[in-house]
């Protein structure tokens, strides 16, 4: 069985932060990354995608991230809307589209209306977009438990002058 996660992304601005989605995208299984607006298209080559994830995966302007959601998907927003779930009683969908709203902005009204949840991540101050990304794919992965064999993920991700380990 194949689960979906794709992240849609309104109206980005930042080449910093787009890069650090990916890299994310890329460590949390995300299969495309959509992105609406103008801004980021105008912005400078990738900063952060050290990984190269903007290489195997999909990164697409779109007009609008809704009609991104493949048949069957749950879109969720992301979003310090009153009423919203906090990130940390949510159940995730298998299949999800998940919308961030821009750095210096929100997501609009209309877009949270057609969204199947709406969560937000509680904290005491306004995550960045890279970092909400990132703290959403690891609740996601982590309750949904999608990584069975924590030591040969270790061996396959990390850096070849790592070799520690913790002794039992």
């Amino acid at each position: 069985m194949t689960i979906l996660v794709y992240i849609g992304l309104l109206n980005p601005k930042s080449p910093t932060n787009m890069g650090s989605v990916l890299r994310a995208a890329g460590c949390f299984m995300a299969q495309s990354v959509f992105y609406s607006g103008t801004r980021y298209a105008k912005a400078a080559a990738f900063q952060t995608d050290t990984h190269k994830a903007s290489t195997q995966i999909p990164l697409v302007a779109v007009d609008d991230v809704l009609d991104c959601a493949a048949p069957g998907m749950s879109v969720v927003c992301v979003e310090l809307a009153e009423n919203a779930i906090p990130l940390n009683e949510f159940s995730h969908p298998d299949d999800a589209l998940y919308v961030f709203g821009p750095e210096d902005g929100t997501i609009p009204q209309s877009v949270i209306d057609q969204a199947d949840a709406t969560v937000f991540i509680p904290t005491h101050g306004c995550l960045n977009l890279a970092a909400s990304v990132n703290v959403v794919l690891y609740d996601r992965i982590s309750k949904l438990g999608l990584q069975s064999d924590p030591n040969a993920l270790i061996k396959k991700v990390r850096d070849r002058n790592n070799n520690v380990k913790v002794r039992t």
